[in-house]
């Protein structure tokens, strides 16, 4: 973004007048302006009409008393463009188009939409194909729907690619504090990380929220993200568009590209970024960040007046490792004489009814529970609905006994409600007053707690060494697959183990094999066989060299069935190693949009069968590679499980940062690296199957010897 849109971005922002140019649409503009109480200058342009919202039309943009700081413009396709141009030249600020007809429309509407960005020249645009924006904060409303939304004084930036789910958003019943709401549409001018950057910087941002369906430049993208958490705005993202469908609706939704599932999910894990399935937990966790804030860690302390609600406040503890601290013997001691003798020592406690709406009872229960240590404290009320409320005023007493404790002990802190209707709007409202998240459904809840101390924890993990990720080098064109030979010579000459082999002819490698020491494995060398066992051009446990002679006979002759063009006279032999301690898949590949990224799996047949895999963007730290390897379900196998050996960790990691860096050096354009199985052992981890594809192909001789 240059310097001068970055301006233009913040009179969008906050403009000091509006124009809308338009008929209907700007007419719904003008109300939803006066809905919110923008309060400054309004100008309508519309040569057919004499008012608008019963502000005075001006014929043309040109008549307008000077350069508008935003616009909303709604017009058809082809005067968008040219008012677009008019409005650059005038020196306006910033414009919303809502006009649709560009870049998701096809061929002819990418066409509009390059004469679109051409006439727009340094104006910060929204859209095209959009809803626009909306300023809770200064009270301007650049919007084609009747909007709803809460707003304290502060709140979160939403963000969406979808002008539907953001007008969702505005009308929800959840009491989410909303500083801004951003619909971007196609993304033609100004981008989600445009967007992210400048919002972060506002002090009344507390947290970020996105729907994301696409990206169109990740390395910008990171740059905003790491900008956000840096200044300590964490960001909540919804990813759709991930299933091939979804996929293929949201390139002709938008014109964007959607990425991998798993690609994402490395993205927003490297930078921080909260994750979240549905519209409603996105809301319900920016509301707890911008509300109750980030927890110090993953302690709780959980109240309730129901045996039921604390189970399932136990439950979900448990499945999203959290952790309610039970009293220890002081405490529980404490607690004995200030419960009813109904009462369980617990946490999650139910301190049952009998004490219920008595603040002088509850709360010396509330202090002393939170008084062991925790950091974060949430009680389950569901509140009565209007018209049958005598009762309220009892769950009001809890509600300030709760919140006196667990201001007094610094806990972040939320009121809960079982069921997402059973919190009733005036309770919601009293609750982000008092800085107590009003969560609306215990899973949520829940959910929203794991991801703010998830958060916190990957902030202080990260610091401030993220290295950018490798997207610049990225090599287009076809790529040329490396016999396993020369793969296997590349990754030892780089620090790599490898099993102790030789290459020869069919002739000398019973000979070769003597010398390596029997058991051996066999392979025809041809970078025609990237997958060799389904060509039966790989014998394993070969015991001596009549059997290696043997083999060769047998593979030339099944390899010829297989593909006579990928047959050879040169084989790789090597000695069989050691029985591992688990087998891994380890792969690196360069992802056009992404970079360099590095997956790990369960190896060998597994890989199939249990889909164990993660995924990380390189470069990354050995810290970052432990903890992928901590995801993996056979990561348990490396500690040694049951009373099994367990594998030398320190060695696996060292050969992960070796692979790595031979993949960043660009080493001979590799495009894809493929360990599959890595040999993970108690001394060292071996390369045992090799599939390599470059750029341009390996040096000649490389495999020789």
């Amino acid at each position: 973004m240059t310097p001068k849109r970055r301006a233009n971005l913040e009179r969008l922002l906050k403009p000091r007048h509006v124009a809308v140019i338009g008929g209907r649409d700007a007419e719904v503009v003008a109300t939803e302006c006066a809905r919110i109480g923008f309060s400054r200058p309004f100008w309508p342009v519309n040569p057919k009409r004499s008012e608008i919202g019963g502000h005075r039309c001006f014929r043309s943009v040109e008549d307008l008393p000077e350069p508008p700081d935003a616009v909303f413009l709604a017009v058809p396709r082809a005067p968008a463009i040219a008012t677009l141009e008019k409005l650059a030249a005038m020196g306006a600020g910033g414009v919303v188009c809502y006009t649709a007809g560009f870049g998701e429309t096809g061929e002819d509407g990418a066409e509009a939409e390059a004469q679109l960005v051409a006439a727009a020249g340094d104006l910060a645009l929204i859209g095209p194909n959009c809803y626009g924006l909306i300023n809770y904060i200064d009270r301007v409303a650049l919007w084609p729907f009747a909007h709803g939304g809460f707003c304290p004084g502060h709140g979160a930036a939403i963000i969406t690619q979808s002008g539907m789910l953001s007008s969702d958003f505005t009308m929800s019943q959840r009491h989410v504090p909303f500083a801004y709401m951003v619909s971007a549409g196609n993304q033609t001018v100004l981008r989600l990380e445009d967007c992210v950057d400048a919002l972060s910087e506002r002090p009344e941002v507390r947290a970020i929220g996105l729907h994301i369906e696409g990206l169109k430049d990740v390395a910008a993208f990171e740059r905003a993200a790491l900008k956000s958490l840096h200044l300590g705005k964490p960001i909540v993202a919804l990813k759709t568009g991930t299933s091939r469908l979804g996929s293929s609706l949201t390139v002709s939704h938008t014109g964007s590209l959607s990425g991998t599932e798993s690609l994402y999910d490395a993205l927003f894990d490297r930078l921080g970024i909260i994750r979240v399935s549905s519209p409603s937990q996105l809301l319900e966790t920016v509301k707890f960040l911008c509300v109750a804030g980030v927890p110090r860690g993953r302690r709780l302390a959980g109240l309730t007046c129901s045996g039921g609600g604390a189970t399932m406040l136990a439950d979900y503890a448990e499945r999203l490792n959290l952790t309610f601290t039970p009293p220890d013997a002081e405490t529980a001691e404490k607690l004995r004489g200030q419960l009813p003798a109904t009462a369980t020592v617990s946490n999650p406690l139910d301190y049952t009814t009998p004490i219920w709406g008595i603040p002088e009872k509850t709360r010396p229960v509330f202090d002393t529970l939170f008084q062991q240590g925790h950091d974060a404290a949430v009680i389950v009320q569901d509140y009565p609905a209007p018209g049958l409320d005598e009762s309220k005023s009892y769950y009001r007493n809890d509600t300030l006994s709760f919140i006196a404790a667990a201001r007094q002990q610094g806990l972040a802190a939320a009121v809960c409600s079982t069921i997402p209707e059973n919190l009733d709007a005036e309770t919601r409202s009293f609750l982000v007053g008092e800085n107590v998240a009003p969560m609306q459904g215990i899973e949520e809840c829940m959910e929203a707690i794991a991801a703010a101390a998830w958060q916190g924890e990957r902030r202080a993990e990260m610091g401030t060494g993220v290295r950018p990720t490798l997207i610049s080098s990225i090599i287009e064109g076809p790529s040329v697959v490396v016999d396993e030979a020369s793969a296997k010579k590349l990754l030892a000459a780089n620090g790599m183990a490898v099993p102790p082999g030789r290459t020869g002819s069919g002739a000398d490698v019973p000979k070769l094999a003597e010398k390596l020491g029997f058991p051996v494995a066999l392979k025809m060398v041809s970078a025609m066989l990237p997958h060799k066992t389904e060509a039966g051009a790989v014998r394993l446990g070969l015991g001596s060299a009549v059997a290696v002679a043997e083999a060769v006979a047998r593979m030339k002759a099944d390899v010829t069935n297989y593909d006579a063009e990928a047959v050879t006279d040169m084989f790789l032999v090597e000695r069989m190693v050691a029985s591992p301690v688990v087998e891994l898949m380890v792969s690196i590949r360069r992802d056009l949009q992404f970079g360099l990224a590095m997956t790990l799996a369960a190896g060998g047949v597994l890989v199939e069968v249990l889909s164990d895999a993660t995924t990380l963007l390189l470069p990354a730290t050995r810290q970052d590679m432990s903890r992928a390897l901590n995801r993996l379900k056979v990561s348990r196998l490396l500690d040694g499980y049951r009373g099994g050996p367990a594998a030398n960790r320190e060695a696996l990691l060292d050969m992960l940062e070796k692979l790595a860096a031979l993949a960043a050096a660009d080493a001979h354009n590799i495009t894809e690296i493929e360990i599959n199985p890595l040999f993970v052992g108690t001394e060292a981890s071996h390369a045992v199957d090799v599939l390599m594809q470059t750029a341009q192909r390996i040096t000649k001789g490389l495999a020789s010897g």
